[in-house]
């Protein structure tokens, strides 16, 4: 098998890598993982706190991503979210199977020995300045839509929880969240 040269634009090198894996090919799965499962396992383990329920999680992401990747629109979202996306919701569902009853909590300071000695898709994306840029149009919300909007999607907290910290009804929380998404898109677009 050739060597992998290292591209220039890791999000079109994911997006190219996605599109591949649409067409059946395993070899770019396996790229996908590579510089992805790092990222999406800390997604899961911030979600679930338990290593096992993690990586059973993950192992799910991975064959939806295999089964769905034909459903990936580089032109919508970038390749990164809409994996982070379908790992954060893999992980709310089994943490909602799972159910209120369960006792057995991973410590959060276990997330520490889940680092990936290259930089993640975040840190190459800032490089490129899209996360300059989104930082920025964050920065225009009111703050508790930017707040709600940051927990759930790069804190891996869920509609709930964060409902019940703020005080509010679940459907206020939900519609704070989609008004600063709208306002959120918005500037991105501009």
């Amino acid at each position: 098998m050739p060597p992998r040269s290292t591209p220039n634009d890791p999000r079109e090198h994911l997006a190219r890598c996605l599109a591949e894996v649409a067409a059946g090919r395993r070899e770019a799965l396996r790229d996908v993982y590579d510089l992805t499962s790092a990222k999406l396992f800390g997604i899961c383990l911030r979600i679930l706190e338990d290593r096992v329920e993690a990586e059973d999680v993950l192992q799910e992401v991975y064959l939806a991503v295999w089964n769905k990747a034909g459903r990936f629109e580089p032109e919508r979202a970038s390749p990164i979210t809409w994996l982070a996306t379908i790992a954060r919701n893999r992980a709310i569902d089994r943490l909602r199977a799972l159910g209120p009853t369960r006792t057995a909590r991973r410590d959060l300071d276990a997330a520490e020995t889940v680092a990936d000695e290259a930089p993640d898709a975040l840190a190459r994306l800032e490089a490129q300045g899209e996360t300059a840029r989104l930082r920025a149009c964050l920065e225009q919300l009111e703050a508790r839509a930017r707040e709600a909007i940051v927990s759930a999607f790069y804190g891996g907290r869920t509609y709930d929880d964060l409902a019940e910290q703020a005080g509010v009804p679940l459907g206020t929380m939900k519609s704070t969240i989609r008004r600063g998404l709208i306002r959120l898109k918005g500037c991105l677009g501009e």
